[in-house]
């Protein structure tokens, strides 16, 4: 039943981290678009006023796929590129946005690329072409598209998850060990067949006394006169009562033989002060366990 429980729980906190994972990661690439459309609009406004335009509507910024963005008017307008990278540039960076991004200027009709560019954190990786060279007065879309920043946060959200994921399967590894080697002891232990005798272990189908690594043999008939005493632990047993028990039953009787053997078990417990077999005068023995 515990084993049920925890195999249960487990599984509840697997699908939770990744159920938060993935809900974290949604979130943040709905945080991103949602900014990067912001952005977008707030470049186009400022291009349209570098023009004078206060009037020409900015389209619906559309996102095509996880990381490009398409920025269009209502109206045609020239595209001075010196122009457009300063307006992209300051509108991502006041919404945080990544450095690294391409920047490509296409015909509506055709979407032929008219301009592009490339930014990038590192000056080594930046590419602004023909800044000078303003494009004539015609329809164009413009169109961003994250490079490596969003990919990387999209790769660092499966890392994650899956570091969660092993951990928890590790945890989960270690506790169902944990519990089979439990249920392994216990069934040995079950399965032991074995009397706990002070710092002895007994075990009369074996005819054997157990003490940590010493093994020390008993004959049948110590066996059974220990076996006798042993299930009634500190308790007088009457000699009458082991005679007949261990030797009238089995069809043979000699005298003396009971305080013999007797004599021999104590030898052989003699190694713990614990326990020990007492003489009961004219009555009978009585093995005694502190």
């Amino acid at each position: 039943m515990k084993q049920k429980i925890i195999q249960r729980f487990c599984k509840f906190v697997l699908f939770l981290c990744i159920g938060i994972s993935w809900s974290c990661s949604t979130e943040n690439q709905n945080d991103v678009s949602e900014r990067t459309k912001i952005a977008l609009r707030d470049a186009g406004n400022s291009i349209l006023l570098f023009h004078n335009d206060s009037t020409s509507l900015i389209l619906p910024v559309i996102q095509s796929n996880s990381n490009t963005y398409r920025l269009s008017f209502s109206e045609s307008l020239p595209i001075e590129p010196e122009m457009l990278v300063s307006a992209i540039a300051t509108s991502l960076k006041k919404s945080n946005l990544p450095e690294h991004y391409r920047v490509e200027v296409k015909h509506c009709i055709d979407y032929e690329v008219a301009y592009s560019y490339q930014m990038s954190d590192r000056t080594e990786q930046t590419i602004i072409p023909c800044s000078g060279r303003t494009l004539p007065n015609l329809c164009y879309l413009i169109e961003l598209k994250f490079i490596n920043e969003l990919e990387t946060t999209s790769i660092y959200s499966i890392l994650i998850t899956t570091l969660i994921v092993l951990s928890l399967l590790f945890i989960a590894f270690l506790i169902h060990r944990k519990i089979l080697k439990k249920t392994k002891h216990k069934f040995i232990d079950e399965n032991d067949n074995s009397t706990k005798l002070g710092s002895f272990k007994f075990y009369p189908d074996q005819n054997k006394l157990v003490k940590e690594a010493s093994e020390i043999t008993l004959s049948k008939k110590e066996c059974e006169l220990l076996f006798l005493l042993a299930s009634r632990p500190n308790q007088v047993i009457k000699r009458n009562e082991l005679t007949k028990r261990i030797w009238e039953d089995n069809g043979v009787f000699v005298s003396r033989s009971l305080d013999t053997y007797i004599s021999k078990l104590r030898k052989k417990l003699k190694t713990d002060s614990s326990i020990k077999i007492t003489n009961i005068h004219g009555v009978g023995y009585k093995l005694e366990i502190n």
